[in-house]
């Protein structure tokens, strides 16, 4: 079995199209006499093809679009539109190319809210964009769930990742609550936590780019957390191990709603010196997220529909 190719990310804009279901198979991926299921064995066949051969790319950060849009894409897909039955808002604040820093409020104890932004995104998205997302350090120092998160392209919430991925024209997510979003308890939930000290700001100023709040509900209800265990969870690498109710994730409805960016471009760079600036500006769209989830809250019907 021949290594996998490594190619670097794209200089052009972060933007992916949609692989053919039978690139490099021979087989029929689409036309009117085409039967649905020979589409699907044809694109199936395709896929363990260039697994066997080695015949995909990864980019330096283990990003893997093939294995994707191929395995975890129509797993989420499913999960997004029958279970969770996702609605999206404000798709077109997010641009067709270039740039732009998605800033999310965090919630559902073990991070479920990243995977249907990158749906609501990878899917819905006229450009079918690829979100590229920052994740904490433990993220990526557990075997299986450091494999699919690098597999789906986030990467380590640092500046010099934050800095080559945005430099490259691409969408990268970002949740400043971190652990205190997903650790919340249920008489906390949709209450943001902390922003920290505004580093998101600092690398949206640094490169120029907007910044798109982006709220979130549903995640709470999801997987809410009764309790947890501090010290059980230090001992595995990980911050706490939750107590939930339910062995499985419940079928909340849930809402996403990108709002309309907030342009950094304009500010000098003598802003970077200025941590008063850049905590004001971090309350400030922390407020302004709080209050689309507030809103989000209103408008839905009920906690499941």
């Amino acid at each position: 079995m021949s290594p996998a190719k490594v190619i670097r990310l794209r200089d052009s804009g972060g933007s992916e199209e949609h692989p053919s279901a039978s690139a490099g198979s021979g087989l029929p991926a689409s036309g009117p006499d085409v039967p649905g299921w020979e589409r699907k064995a044809a694109g199936a066949l395709a896929f363990l093809r260039r697994r066997l051969t080695g015949d995909f790319d990864v980019d330096e950060y283990g990003y893997d679009q093939d294995y994707y849009d191929h395995v975890i894409g129509p797993a989420l897909n499913w999960v997004y539109d029958s279970y969770w039955r996702v609605e999206t808002f404000g798709l077109e604040n997010i641009p067709d190319d270039g740039a732009a820093l998605l800033v999310s409020n965090h919630s559902g104890t073990v991070a479920i809210d990243l995977p249907m932004v990158t749906v609501a995104v990878r899917e819905h998205h006229p450009k079918h964009r690829m979100v590229r997302a920052l994740g904490a350090n433990f993220v990526f120092a557990l075997p299986v769930l450091a494999v699919i998160a690098r597999r789906m392209g986030a990467t380590l919430a640092c500046n010099e990742d934050a800095d080559d991925l945005l430099s490259k024209g691409h969408l990268v997510a970002v949740f400043p609550e971190g652990v205190k979003g997903v650790g919340k308890g249920w008489n906390e939930r949709y209450k943001l936590q902390r922003f920290g000290r505004g580093g998101f700001v600092r690398t949206a100023i640094k490169n120029g780019v907007p910044i798109i709040p982006t709220a979130i509900i549903g995640a709470e209800e999801a997987l809410p957390m009764i309790g947890r265990f501090n010290g059980l969870g230090k001992m595995i690498g990980v911050p706490f191990i939750p107590v939930l109710p339910t062995p499985v994730p419940l079928p909340s409805k849930w809402m996403i709603q990108f709002g309309e960016p907030i342009p950094t471009d304009h500010l000098d760079k003598d802003a970077l010196d200025d941590p008063m600036l850049l905590s004001e500006l971090s309350d400030q769209i922390r407020e302004t997220i709080q209050q689309q989830v507030y809103d989000l809250l209103r408008t839905r019907k009920s906690i499941f529909f």
